[in-house]
């Protein structure tokens, strides 16, 4: 018999004994009385105060409030087996139900030629259901098997950030003995179980590792913010999220949809069977504008001039390589150095790897110095000077100059070196391109001094992208600085007010990209591109397209974006392209071997800059190509080592070489020290 129908017929029973009771004795004639003669009844007046009719009173209050306590009864079973029968079957339903959540695979991730960078792979995972955590033998003896200490398996085996009725993780990639001895030992281990899992592979190695980036575990701050929108995703505890590069950038691509199982739970939440269950969906692959080939050669190049550099008792600090397809933005190769191994967090990363890849020692291996590293730009800058003293009168294509390796164009007191001590005779800006003459630009810099548009140089520098980001689709991007008088005021605040105005001398310290200016790799790339296209430059980006799950197709491509079309007069632009080409094949014999053994033409500008701060030089080459129709640029750095001629051109033209199929077979070492 239905429990709701029973109480409703008890409760029925007593109502009608309470009312018979009533009946009986509730009705009472002690308020009569009959004359003894045998007249008729009369009143006897007053108050009747007798034993019968003050307990007859007290049975009809106490009947009354019976009554009124089983009509509120029978009105609120009424209310809930009629009004509201349909929310508390849902509610009864739901204390009896769980669901189980399972992870989906997350998508790959692939090179512009459809080579995996990031894959997945099949983990051999050991779960344990969490009453194993009560029995003391079942877990030592996993301890022992899997050989980890009893109070780690504790912990694990007790972590519910999975879910209550989930299977608790204790041990990833374990090997096929582990699993055989499980298999023929069921009743040793009944908690016990294997699953097969999806890991993050790679491949590749570490290639491209800071473009990639790596996953970890969802942070508390990632949970508290998910879903705070419609196309966040909703992470639960304990999901694997991306944390760095396309990973992160691409997360909600990338991460897949998880499966869901219906389970029936006792009162002590322990799964008594399954009902339905919804297969998880992996993420969507996504396609990177990466070429491998590009990648490794700048990766390989990179290392090999450290590696050099090291060998003769230097002690660099790492680089980075950006190459770029001008003509649309993409990035074809990025790398950075020193590198990681992304595969080090998978199933979390031990403190002392995390402490070994984020310490000054190591050189934080894991800072993408190609977009995060910030540097001056020593002569690098030097056709952006050009530009803003052409294009305010400070200097024309016919201006000429006096080099003795030593400027006083402020005074004695104020002398500067050109970094040829000897000097470079007379010559004039197209030749101060090329031959990177430093009293060239100290002579802009004094003229914008004087100039009535005293930030001239720095709206020039802005105008092509320095001082803010590129807007590249990566995180941590880093803006560079443009230093000016009020940067300057307000940043020296500490420092007295003579020491904190703006000089003549700061004009002409970025004037040759030293002093406070900062830039980064991909800054410089993104800058010479707008000069490769004579004006028009991209966004630099490195997603190409999002893979269908169904097919070959695509879901979604990149959209190419011009960023700007910067306008210069074309005998300005004509004048700093023979200095960029002059630089490559004019400036030094020796530096010009490297570059007359491919068949393109090349135009580019090599650069040192000082870090005073850390005692360091910052070594630059950029190049685009070919220079009479140009399709590539690129931009390498490397910090520590002794000039931009002797490091970083070696770099930039290691990449050119795997673009067009022409390594460097140039062996001399260039004189140039710039």
């Amino acid at each position: 018999m239905d429990l709701s129908l029973l109480i409703v017929i008890v409760c029925a029973v007593i109502a009608v004994v309470f009312i018979a009771l009533f009946l009986v004795f509730g009705r009472s004639e002690a308020a009569y009385t009959f004359d003894i003669g045998g007249g008729a009844p009369r009143a006897s007046g007053g108050r009747d105060e007798s034993a019968e009719t003050t307990y007859s009173s007290r049975l009809v209050g106490f009947a009354a409030v019976i009554g009124a306590i089983f009509a509120a009864l029978l009105a609120r079973l009424w209310s809930m087996q009629l009004v509201s029968s349909d929310e508390y079957t849902k509610e009864a339903e739901s204390n009896r139900t769980r669901t189980v959540t399972t992870a989906a695979p997350r998508g790959r991730i692939l090179d512009r030629n459809g080579a995996e960078i990031v894959s997945n792979r099949s983990s051999l995972t050991v779960v344990a259901d969490a009453d194993v955590a009560d029995d003391e033998v079942e877990m030592q003896l996993l301890a022992n098997l899997i050989g980890m200490p009893r109070q780690a398996v504790y912990r694990k085996v007790i972590d519910s950030s999975e879910g209550a009725q989930s299977v608790r993780t204790v041990a990833t990639d374990v090997s096929r003995r582990v699993v055989a001895y499980l298999g023929e030992h069921p009743a040793a281990f009944s908690g016990v179980s294997v699953q097969q899992r999806s890991q993050r592979s790679y491949p590749q190695g570490t290639l491209a590792a800071h473009v990639v980036g790596y996953t970890g575990t969802v942070t508390a701050e990632q949970l508290e913010a998910s879903g705070s929108d419609d196309s966040s995703v909703q992470y639960k505890s304990g999901d694997v999220v991306g944390q760095a590069g396309v990973e992160a950038m691409y997360e909600s691509i990338l991460q897949g949809i998880r499966g869901e199982q219906t389970v029936y739970v006792d009162s002590n939440g322990k799964i008594l069977q399954s009902s339905t269950k919804i297969d998880p969906q992996s993420g969507s692959d996504v396609v990177l504008t990466i070429d491998s080939g590009i990648q490794k050669a700048a990766e390989d190049s990179l290392e090999k001039v450290l590696t050099e550099l090291r060998q003769k008792g230097k002690n660099p600090a790492g680089g980075s390589v950006v190459c770029l397809d001008c003509t649309n933005g993409e990035v074809l190769a990025m790398a950075s150095a020193p590198t990681f191994s992304p595969s080090i967090f998978v199933g979390g990363i031990a403190n002392s790897d995390w402490e070994g890849l984020t310490n000054e020692a190591s050189n934080y291996p894991l800072l993408n110095r190609a977009i995060s590293g910030q540097y001056p730009s020593g002569s690098t800058i030097k056709p952006f000077t050009s530009f803003a003293a052409l294009d305010n009168g400070i200097a024309t294509p016919q201006s000429g100059y006096v080099c003795n390796g030593w400027w006083t164009g402020l005074g004695e007191a104020y002398g500067m070196w050109c970094y040829n001590h000897d000097g470079h005779g007379g010559l004039n800006l197209q030749q101060g391109i090329t031959f990177s003459c430093d009293v060239v630009f100290y002579d802009i810099g004094k003229g914008f001094s004087n100039s009535s548009n005293k930030d001239g140089m720095q709206q020039k520098f802005r105008q092509y992208g320095f001082g803010s980001a590129t807007g590249i689709d990566l995180p941590s991007e880093a803006v560079g600085r443009v230093p000016d008088a009020a940067w300057k005021w307000d940043y020296f605040s500490s420092l007295p007010d003579a020491d904190r105005e703006w000089h003549p001398g700061d004009y002409c310290n970025i004037a040759i990209g030293q002093g406070d200016i900062l830039v980064t790799c991909l800054q410089i790339a993104h800058a010479y591109s707008s000069i490769a296209n004579r004006g028009p430059v991209f966004k630099p980006h490195v997603l190409k397209c999002v893979k269908s799950n169904i097919g070959n197709g695509s879901v979604i491509d990149y959209k190419v974006s011009q960023t700007d079309d910067i306008s210069e007069e074309d005998d300005y632009r004509d004048l700093v392209e023979r200095g960029l080409e002059g630089v490559i094949y004019e400036e030094s014999e020796s530096q010009a071997a490297h570059w007359t053994n491919l068949n393109v033409k090349v135009a580019g500008k090599t650069g040192t800059g000082e870090q005073t701060s850390v005692g360091r030089n910052i070594c630059w080459m950029v190049a685009y190509a070919p220079a009479d129709d140009p399709k590539y640029v690129v931009a390498a750095n490397v910090d520590g080592g002794d000039w931009g001629s002797t490091t970083a051109m070696l770099v930039a033209r290691d990449v050119l070489g795997q673009i067009y199929g022409q390594p460097d077979t140039a062996t001399t070492v260039s004189d140039t020290t710039d």
